[in-house]
């Protein structure tokens, strides 16, 4: 570096020091004494000012241009008017790590280790007031430091929000995808088998006996039942996706809640010889919303049958703690392997499975389920082995009929 060039007054020198932290708490005096073995120098562009690897130990402070930190082409920062570099070199004494070159024609101010040590050791003063700059300086890197953790947990806030939406979009996109391969497929389907056996009856009603007419109509009636069935949960299953199902808790006699959804699904099992067992009767009461739980009864009951073979049983059964109560079905079906274990009640991954009398499902029963179960404060789990039965248990709050 070269081009030595002593136009600013001492005055001026002190006030350009001033600018640099560690001597904010320097007194004038004092700091006139560091302004008189500072050395004022003018660069042309494209002037190298310290080359990395130097061992050149002196502050800078840029009077006037522009200069840039790098290393090669890569530049790490530019400096300014009134911008400083190199102040820890006043008392380190490590190779430069980093190239400083101009970028415009510059003035700055140099002080060199040498000349500032030689003062240090003949005053104090310097000494207390470099002390108190760099205190002043670390409170200020705490409060920095401060405001960036802040800033740091709001991010980590915003991008748990973002997480938990992207999520919450997963789902909608894997609603949306089972919502349309049901429009598409599982209600199509029967809706298409009713109306063929419909049309085969009314254009060849009198060609039919009645033992054909009345298994065309079983027909009729067994696809016409599946789709209203799949149609109420999917229709619950909306209401519950778009938040206009709230949830209505009230004391609920769960043994009647059972009986009551026994009687509607007994004409099922009779046409397949199932046996339907109740559970004992007893003080089973719970403080639940009831039209949920009758929902995740009647679902658990109806596939326990789906998937019973002919002459088997179905079972249901109660038991409690202080807590909850506990609700069993169980039967002596076909079982559910451990791989499909693992996908039940999960919308994306959900199996569906045909019934061994051919009945046919969405899966979307034991997905309103969990739903239902959990938003009444219990959960829902299930047990299988493989062709020796199945038991589905879910808890609901326990309360007291007294």
């Amino acid at each position: 570096m070269s081009f030595k060039d002593d136009t600013l007054t001492l005055t001026d020198k002190v006030s350009i020091l001033r600018l640099v932290s560690i001597f904010s708490e320097v007194p004038a005096e004092v700091l006139a004494d560091i302004a008189m073995v500072s050395t004022q120098h003018s660069l042309p562009a494209e002037s190298i000012i310290i080359n990395k690897g130097d061992m050149d130990f002196a502050l800078y402070v840029v009077i006037h241009g522009k200069v840039k930190v790098h290393a090669g082409d890569h530049i790490f920062t530019t400096f300014s008017n009134n911008d400083y570099f190199g102040e820890y070199a006043l008392i380190d004494s490590s190779p430069r790590s980093a190239t400083v070159t101009t970028l415009e024609p510059t003035e700055v101010l140099r002080l060199d280790q040498t000349h500032f040590n030689q003062i240090i050791a003949s005053n104090k003063k310097i000494t207390q007031g470099i002390l108190n700059g760099l205190i002043m300086r670390l409170r200020d890197y705490n409060v920095l430091q401060s405001e960036l953790t802040k800033k740091g947990e709001e991010i980590k806030l915003q991008r748990d929000v973002l997480e938990k939406q992207r999520k919450e979009l997963e789902v909608l996109n894997a609603t949306k995808d089972k919502f349309f391969a049901i429009i598409a497929h599982d209600l199509r389907n029967p809706f298409s088998t009713v109306l063929g056996l419909s049309e085969l009856l009314a254009r060849e009603f009198e060609n039919f006996d009645s033992d054909r007419l009345k298994e065309f109509i079983n027909q009729i009636y067994k696809y016409s039942n599946n789709t209203f069935n799949l149609l109420e949960n999917l229709l619950q299953w909306s209401m519950v996706q778009t938040g206009r199902m709230p949830l209505r808790p009230k004391v609920v006699d769960l043994f009647e809640v059972v009986m009551e959804n026994i009687e509607l699904l007994r004409g099922n099992a009779t046409n397949k010889e199932i046996s339907l067992i109740g559970p004992e009767e007893g003080e089973w009461f719970s403080y639940v919303d009831v039209n949920m739980i009758t929902t995740v009864v009647r679902n658990l009951i109806s596939n326990a049958i789906k998937f019973t073979e002919v002459g088997g049983f179905v079972k249901v059964k109660f038991e409690q703690d202080d807590r909850f109560v506990t609700v069993s079905v169980s039967d002596s079906g076909v079982g559910i392997s451990a791989i499909d274990l693992s996908k039940l009640f999960k919308l994306d991954s959900n199996p569906t499975t045909i019934g061994t009398s051919q009945e046919k499902g969405t899966g979307l029963g034991l997905i309103l389920c969990k739903e239902f179960v959990e938003r009444n404060g219990g959960k829902v789990w299930v047990e299988s082995i493989l062709g020796e039965g199945t038991t589905f248990r879910f808890t609901a709050p326990r309360i007291s009929s007294h």
